[in-house]
């Protein structure tokens, strides 16, 4: 029998990407996709869609900086049925803010049955600062970082937590060019880089699911808001998707012990990310032993191709087409076969001769 045939999609996070990255747009993809393979395994920024979400049986929900641990063998991932969620509020958040987001959690309670611990404030007000570099990604710091793991280490220990969901102030700039970009579905996400520094943080120190939801200001209407990122203007906050990823996002562990049920990087069969953006370290560290499929229309504000890195993959132009280059590679069917022109097989000695030349 067929080993289970495990796939990683791959949409980095705070590059502009033009499918996934907005508003859970690569939603669809992951749909599509999830249908072609037995497992599929991606990240947080892919699935989260504010209020929007669409769970799937064989889709794992895994943290950027665990998903890069996994990549290179030294975590493996282990299917849950359910996280016993803890909830990790910003002290900065205002009271009525605040009150939405813990009104959000009751309603993922009652409303989908979810696991949730009692919430925990932060001793101190976390301090998030965004920032840009010149190529247009987006990244960022946090002032109070010992706080943020204070009071996740106090959900895990005191509340019995199993993966984590914080909720930070972001800055409101309302007014920013790069804001209007985004909302127009042409810019870069300015939340995205400064959320995964926080889940980096947390996945690093405890080795435990987690992922970030910001806490804004609502915005003023705007009735040419692009599609892509609409999601996001829905409501007063972007913790649903969150706590249904984490619900039953996988958990990390070592080889030893190890369970029958548990995924490790020579598990994957194919990784699947945008053209431009091949210099990721999960993509670095996959891509030697599994099918690379990189995709050209997703474009993205970095400049790093596969073949420009030593990489050898197989492009394709959308993700239309790389799930049926997923469909060949399952069914052991070489791509060149599909074409209508097929050279003639060649000795290996004339390929040796032409490298030499």
């Amino acid at each position: 029998m067929a080993r289970p045939y495990t796939a990683v999609l791959v949409v980095p996070t705070g590059i502009g990407a033009a499918i996934g990255g907005y508003a859970g747009d690569a939603i669809p993809v992951v749909r599509a996709m999830s249908g072609a393979v037995d497992r599929l395994i991606t990240h947080p920024n892919v699935m989260n869609g504010a209020q929007l979400y669409w769970p799937l049986p064989n889709v794992l929900y895994v943290e950027g900086y665990g998903l890069d641990q996994f990549a290179s063998g030294r975590w493996g991932l282990r299917p849950v049925h359910q996280n016993r969620i803890g909830l990790v509020i910003d002290r900065a958040i205002e009271p009525d803010l605040r009150w939405r987001h813990l009104q959000a959690a009751d309603a993922a309670r009652a409303t989908l049955g979810l696991d949730l611990t009692d919430y925990v404030v932060t001793d101190a007000p976390l301090g998030v600062e965004l920032r840009s570099a010149q190529s247009g990604a987006t990244w960022g710091t946090i002032d109070r970082p010992d706080s943020l793991l204070r009071a996740v280490e106090q959900s895990i220990t005191q509340a019995g937590a199993t993966a984590i969901a914080i909720v930070a102030r972001f800055p409101d700039d309302e007014g920013s060019e790069a804001l209007q970009h985004y909302r127009q579905g042409q810019g870069v996400d300015p939340l995205a880089g400064a959320e995964a520094v926080i889940s980096h943080l947390v996945v690093r120190s405890f080795q435990i699911p987690c992922a970030h939801a910001p806490a804004l200001a609502p915005l003023p209407l705007d009735p040419s808001l692009s599609p892509r990122s609409a999601a996001e203007e829905l409501g007063h906050t972007f913790l649903p998707c969150v706590l249904a990823g984490l619900s039953r996002a996988p958990q990390f562990v070592t080889r030893a012990p190890s369970q029958p049920t548990d995924i490790w990087s020579d598990q994957v069969d194919a990784l699947i990310a945008p053209a431009s953006a091949c210099g990721g370290s999960s993509i670095l560290s996959l891509s030697e032993s599994v099918q690379l499929i990189t995709v050209r229309e997703n474009t993205t504000r970095m400049q790093v191709e596969a073949a420009a890195i030593g990489l050898r993959s197989h492009t394709v132009n959308s993700y239309l087409e790389a799930i049926g280059a997923i469909v060949a590679h399952r069914q052991g069917v070489a791509l060149s076969a599909l074409r209508p022109h097929i050279p003639q097989i060649q000795p290996l000695e004339k390929h040796r001769q032409a490298s030499i030349a």
